[in-house]
């Protein structure tokens, strides 16, 4: 029996959900997910370790990884193939603010 999935921790939903190539002849999508949007932004934007951003997450450093990697290529095939990437989804839940602030890497309700 696998083990149960842990729903991901996230500061804040993006502000931005879309992001359309132009003069792409057909328009098909890439989805990222929300926890794929939240490794990115924590990894590649402000530099966290694989082992702090799962910390940030409450997940495991290996899921941040897997999460990691699997994003990595969604951004890749949009860039490269000219793909509308869509950011929704997800098993997560944002968080409320000052649970996971201590590193002051939440942007959080309660931290704006």
């Amino acid at each position: 029996m696998p083990r149960p999935v842990r729903v991901r921790r996230v500061c804040e939903e993006p502000k931005f959900t879309r992001f359309v190539p132009t003069g792409a002849d057909k328009i098909e999508a890439q989805v990222l997910t929300i926890e794929e949007y939240e490794v990115i932004r924590h990894v590649d934007y402000q530099k966290m370790t694989h082992e702090e951003c799962a910390t940030q997450m409450d997940i495991s450093r290996t899921t941040v990884t897997e999460i990691y990697e699997t994003a990595r290529f969604k951004i890749a095939d949009s860039l490269i193939n000219g793909k509308t990437l869509c950011i929704e989804g997800g098993n997560y839940r944002v968080c409320e603010g000052g649970e996971c602030c201590a590193a002051g890497n939440c942007t959080g309700k309660d931290n704006k």
